[in-house]
């Protein structure tokens, strides 16, 4: 049973309110857009449509030879250029000028068997490369992934922190032709986002394909968990975001644009190209092909781009954690590649997605706490925020015990009358200033906060990694088990100061207290403990409001006389 499943069974008591939420707030859906031209001809002034070419049917290349391989053929010697940063280490190749690694140095990996020695994050799966380059000319591809390129700087760059943004270049020349080939790459020390600058002299080329490589390589210590998340993701101009898991990728693929972008990812990170911002006109990306790797749960994509007059094509790299503050400053939907919660909860997540994210990174950097501490302050101060809504409601409910005996009356007496039963109801609630649903709105209101932290815990990088006590990491399961056995005594103290408070006790109120903490246990084990750790504190604050208002039920039902027979 996965973590999803659990949780879909923790709040199935839920879906009718998330049901109704998404009638009211339908999902957003992409305008239809007409472009300039448009993607048809235009009626009646003459104007050929503007064409985005499409992406030619082109088989992926496998993964280059090793040095040794290519050594034995004759072919020259591969050298390596880094890219140092204070933010990332990049590592291309002379041959096809491939990148061969991308690593992030703020971010740690948890797989057993990492690729970096440094054990940190790495992009680019073992045996893999990307950024390698084909041109489509005509009815020919020119596949460039496996000539040598001259490099410049030779010895590569390093960037410092506060520093000026600092070029490499790449150079394909022909050695019987005046055809070459420059792919100039532009890094801030301070940044993410590369810039990517191609330009193709002595043939008339349509298209240029760049190489994306075959996904993104394992992080994290559950394969299983991050399988299910590898995927490569679309945003097409006018049908909006697509998404491809690569484990469900069985055949290859040719998905036509225009998109405003494509990428590869991971549960924490992305690879994504874009058009280049400084283009003379609007431009798009063409189509991305997607071909499946065998027995691997990884797919060979590449995204195509129509060649400018003078032959140049720009665009832009991200290799970067899926910081939402970061994705959201490129306006272009770019935090939505792996969208919070299904399809069918988007509409009521996504608002307290960014409230909880706010709340939590604001008292994580103004307190200057770890997220542990804050998770705990975040639990406290959602209690106290509804306490008075709680209040509200308990009174409600103790109204409605107060009532009671003069509601069984009026049943009793006219119980074979259903509509005078129905209007001396409605009397008795009006006369008595009581609403039968006063008390449901406070105990759903925190529901999709809850329903919001587990999608936040499962997804966001601030929380990756993040230590808290004896808990390694917020964002994965309490290896000791320790919080999920806490959450249900905690249920249990709950429930049980309920029955308590009561003179003749329900018995199904007292088999749900013995039955709930442990399904609950249950559901919660294996979800991330930051998550049990706010529905601890949460449950823990309620505690002393639960006291208070067992007492005043005592007294309540002390002084209520029993309904006449």
């Amino acid at each position: 049973m996965n973590q999803e499943f659990r949780f879909v069974l923790a709040i199935s008591l839920m879906i009718l309110v998330l049901v109704g939420t998404n009638i009211l707030f339908p999902p957003i859906r992409q305008e239809e857009l007409d472009l300039p031209g448009t993607l048809t001809p235009t009626e009646g002034t003459g104007t050929p449509p503007l064409e985005i070419p499409s992406v030619p049917e082109v088989r992926m290349p496998a993964p280059a030879a090793g040095v040794a391989e290519k050594a034995a053929a004759g072919a020259p010697l591969t050298r390596d250029v880094v890219v140092r940063g204070p933010l990332y280490r990049f590592t291309f190749s002379s041959r096809g000028a491939n990148l061969t690694s991308a690593v992030l140095t703020d971010f740690v990996s948890f797989a057993e068997n990492g690729r970096d020695e440094g054990g940190l994050v790495e992009l680019i799966p073992a045996g893999s490369g990307a950024l390698g380059s084909r041109i489509q000319v005509g009815e020919n591809v020119l596949d460039l992934t496996d000539q040598p390129f001259d490099v410049l700087p030779r010895d590569g760059l390093t960037l410092r922190e506060g520093g000026r943004p600092q070029t490499l270049t790449f150079t394909y020349r022909h050695p019987t032709t005046p055809f070459v080939f420059s792919t100039t790459y532009t890094f801030e020390p301070d940044s993410y986002l590369v810039k990517v600058k191609t330009r193709i002299e002595g043939i008339d080329a349509d298209l240029l394909l760049t190489d994306l490589g075959t996904g993104i390589a394992y992080n994290e210590g559950r394969i299983a968990d991050e399988s299910r998340a590898l995927a490569y993701v679309t945003n097409h101009l006018q049908n909006g975001i697509r998404t491809q898991l690569l484990s469900k990728a069985d055949e290859p693929k040719i998905e036509p644009g225009p998109f405003i972008w494509a990428a590869l990812k991971s549960k924490y990170f992305l690879f994504a190209i874009m058009p280049g911002a400084d283009a003379e006109t609007t431009s798009y990306l063409g189509g991305l092909i997607a071909e499946p790797v065998p027995a691997e749960d990884q797919a060979y994509v590449a995204v195509s781009q129509p060649v400018r007059s003078g032959g140049v094509v720009e665009h832009r790299l991200l290799l970067a954690p899926q910081n939402r503050a970061l994705l959201t400053s490129f306006d272009n939907d770019l935090e939505e590649v792996n969208p919070y919660g299904w399809r069918w909860m988007r509409p009521m997540v996504r608002p307290f997605v960014g409230i909880v994210l706010g709340i939590l990174n604001y008292l994580h950097d103004r307190l200057n706490i770890g997220y542990g501490w804050v998770l705990i302050l975040f639990g406290v101060m959602m209690r106290v925020l509804l306490f008075p809504l709680n209040q509200k409601a308990m009174r409600s409910q103790m109204k409605n015990m107060a009532v009671q005996p003069l509601l069984q009356e009026i049943q009793a007496k006219y119980k074979d009358q259903p509509e005078k039963l129905q209007k001396e109801m409605m009397k008795l609630y009006k006369d008595h200033g009581f609403n039968p649903l006063a008390g449901c709105l406070p105990m759903l209101l925190p529901w999709p906060v809850l329903i919001t932290l587990f999608f936040v815990f499962q997804n966001t990088i601030e929380l990756r990694g993040e230590s808290f006590l004896w808990l390694p990491n917020l964002s994965a399961a309490d290896p000791f088990y320790i919080l999920p056995v806490l959450l249900g005594l905690s249920m249990f103290l709950m429930q049980w100061i309920m029955i308590r408070s009561q003179v003749a006790p329900n018995p199904q109120m007292k088999m749900m207290m013995w039955m709930m903490p442990p399904m609950m246990m249950f559901i919660f084990l294996n979800l991330a403990s930051g998550l049990n750790l706010y529905y601890l504190t949460a449950n823990l604050a309620t505690v002393p409001q639960q006291y208070w208002i067992a007492k005043e039920r005592q007294k309540i039902q002390a002084a209520t006389p029993p309904a006449k027979s």
